[in-house]
């Protein structure tokens, strides 16, 4: 860890508030034109290609890679903080940004910072989702929440893990019997391999077998929904 303090006992700003404070300047009258002319939507592309080449040195790179990654995904966070900070109608900054993360972070562990408890990783996730499930008491279905932009197969592991709290999957379908995900990554290769040896389009195929969970998850909800009505009645 790096030691801040100068030799007479005055400390000095940390990395981090002097990344805040470039970003700033950056983006100031007089300092980088292209920088003062983005904003949240002109970025999205950007926070993107960050996070993926995070993934690339998290799977495949040097300590100094991750450093680098890691501090581009930061460099994101602080911009569009620092957007917000001069954007009328916004007016939050980064530290507001701090206090929201830490106050959910604070909420959803009530095992550590309150008086609930969870010993495995299994109750931390089951616990996470019933603190969550009271916070956001207003979202009716259980696929409210979940970016449809995301990659399909993240999608995919998604909506089949709220197929089954649906009620639509019982339990998760195993027409191949795969253990580990050296064999996994093969059989999704070839399958991908035979969609393009035969012409198809495998991400388009597999997105719209995901529209139609999600239409089945929404079918299921509506009338468990009715069924609940019709008992009160």
């Amino acid at each position: 860890m790096t030691d801040h303090r100068e030799p007479g006992g005055l400390d000095q700003p940390s990395e981090l508030d002097q990344l805040v404070e470039t970003v700033a300047r950056l983006r100031a009258p007089g300092g980088c034109a292209w920088d003062g002319e983005q904003t949240h939507e002109s970025l999205v592309r950007y926070l993107l290609e960050e996070s993926h080449e995070l993934v690339d040195a998290i799977e495949q790179g040097s300590r100094e890679d991750l450093i680098e990654e890691l501090g581009d995904v930061l460099y994101q966070v602080l911009f569009h903080a620092d957007i917000a900070a001069h954007t009328r109608g916004e007016d939050f900054d980064l530290q507001d940004v701090a206090r929201a993360s830490r106050l959910k972070m604070v909420g959803r562990h009530p095992h550590v910072f309150g008086e609930r408890e969870a010993a495995t990783a299994e109750e931390v996730v089951a616990l996470w989702d019933d603190v969550k499930a009271a916070e956001k008491s207003e979202r009716t279905s259980v696929l409210d929440g979940i970016p449809m932009a995301m990659p399909s197969l993240l999608l995919a592991d998604k909506l089949l893990g709220r197929a089954q709290k649906a009620g639509v999957l019982e339990e998760l379908p195993r027409a191949v019997a795969v253990e580990t995900e050296e064999e996994l990554g093969p059989l999704l290769l070839a399958i991908v391999a035979s969609a393009k040896a035969n012409g198809l389009d495998a991400e388009r195929a597999l997105r719209t077998a995901l529209r139609g969970l999600t239409d089945e998850i929404r079918e299921a909800e509506s009338q468990a929904s009715r069924n609940a009505m019709d008992t009160r009645t």
